[in-house]
């Protein structure tokens, strides 16, 4: 089979992926979820002209010649407002956020009043007719649109739909993602580990890479290198819903490289099994069912750099999050040889110049160490064939997100 093209297995990969349905959360739990359906007010914010500060409401005629001398005839709080009508020569008492008296049309603040005896004070200035004052659905009206479909819920977006009336939220499910680790070699973290043996790492951070797309993870452990156990541990995520199965070795051609067999008595249907990039070539992908199957590999740098690549716009596109790969421009530091004809993705540090972004490549790329991956916050991404490139010569950058 011939390598595939990366930009063909995303769209192959994409290709019929619609948001998940709509699900309704209290909005306590909306905190980074996405809107399913448009957001309108139930109410007008605020339901009453309120004052903006502390002070008195008067009627800006009785202050055109100032000082002046004004009767406080009741008090404006918050929650408490004055029933009555404001006459010439009074003042209400007023605090912030409490409802204009009727008839006062303007605030004159405590600092501009000398009280001159318990019901009575002085204006000191004067001041323009709707001064201090938020008028009626100043910030939105009943019935108004407030939020749009597909909006990622922040903080600022989930006080704005509490302040709209809202105790629940339509948003769309999360994607649930089961991640299959295979093999022999692998203990788990803190696990005593043989001399032959190595420490499971790339399901932690898949697990945490999906996660920040807004999917659940369904852990499905370690499973020895037996094509039986194997497939039931496929059908077991296939059984539990899961909307993505990610498997993580055993995808190479060797004797114990078992997974894809497994798949294939498992029922899935394999669209690709080679992809022409570096690293990440044994790159699997198919379907059981509704079920998505992304067969990745076993060295730690492959399976992430691939899950970059196209777990994650996976994840976001299931969860109607906004996703946008943040492919730069970049300079390099240092000269690279020509690429053969796979798309190489190598590890890089990029840092801001006085002309732009400059990459550094790391000297050492092997696919099994994960510190470089660690240290760098790009990929230089070079396209099959490129020629030899120069120290100052431009290069394209995948940022981190």
């Amino acid at each position: 089979m011939a390598l595939l093209p990366v930009d063909e297995a995303l769209e192959r990969i994409l290709e019929g992926v619609k948001p998940l349905p709509a699900e309704t959360v209290r909005i306590a739990d909306a905190d980074g979820r996405v809107l399913a359906r448009p957001l309108s007010a139930t109410r007008t914010q605020p339901p009453f002209d309120a004052s903006a500060m502390d002070g008195y409401a008067v009627r800006a005629a009785d202050l055109e010649t100032v000082p002046v001398e004004l009767d406080v005839i009741g008090e404006s709080a918050a929650g408490s407002r004055f029933h009555g009508r404001l006459g010439p020569g009074q003042a209400v008492r007023i605090f912030t956020g409490a409802p204009v008296p009727e008839n006062a049309d303007t605030i004159l603040i405590q600092e501009n009043a000398r009280t001159l005896a318990e019901s009575r004070i002085e204006a000191m200035i004067s001041v323009e007719r709707g001064r201090h004052i938020r008028r009626a659905g100043l910030d939105f009206r009943q019935g108004q649109a407030m939020l749009d479909e597909g909006r990622l819920l922040n903080a600022a977006a989930i006080g704005l739909a509490a302040a709209a009336g809202h105790p629940t939220l339509p948003v769309t499910a999360r994607p649930l993602i089961a991640i299959l680790a295979t093999g022999d070699e692998l203990v788990l973290p803190g696990e005593p580990c043989g001399p032959d043996q190595i420490v499971a790492s790339n399901g932690f951070a898949i697990g945490a890479l999906a996660k920040a797309e807004g999917a659940r993870i369904l852990d499905l452990g370690i499973v020895a290198d037996d094509a039986a156990t194997i497939t039931g541990a496929i059908l077991k995520a296939r059984d539990a819903g899961a909307h993505v199965l990610v498997t993580l070795g055993g995808a190479s051609v060797g004797a114990r490289d078992l997974v894809r067999q497994a798949l294939l008595d498992a029922g899935v249907s394999l669209d690709f099994w080679k992809i022409a990039m570096r690293p990440g070539k044994p790159l699997m992908f198919g379907r059981l069912g509704d079920m998505r199957v992304l067969g990745l590999p076993g060295n730690p740098v492959s399976s992430l750099v691939c899950a970059h690549l196209f777990l994650r716009p996976l994840a976001a596109r299931l969860g109607q999050r906004a996703f946008t790969p943040d492919l730069r421009s970049a300079v390099l530091s240092t000269p690279l040889k020509a690429n053969d004809e796979r798309r190489d993705y190598i590890r890089a540090s990029v840092a801001a110049g006085p002309d732009g972004l400059i990459a550094t490549p790391f000297p050492v790329q092997d696919s099994s160490m994960l510190t470089t991956l660690a240290a760098a916050n790009a990929l230089i991404v070079r396209e099959p064939g490129a020629p030899a490139a120069d120290a100052g010569g431009r290069c394209r950058v995948l940022l981190f997100g």
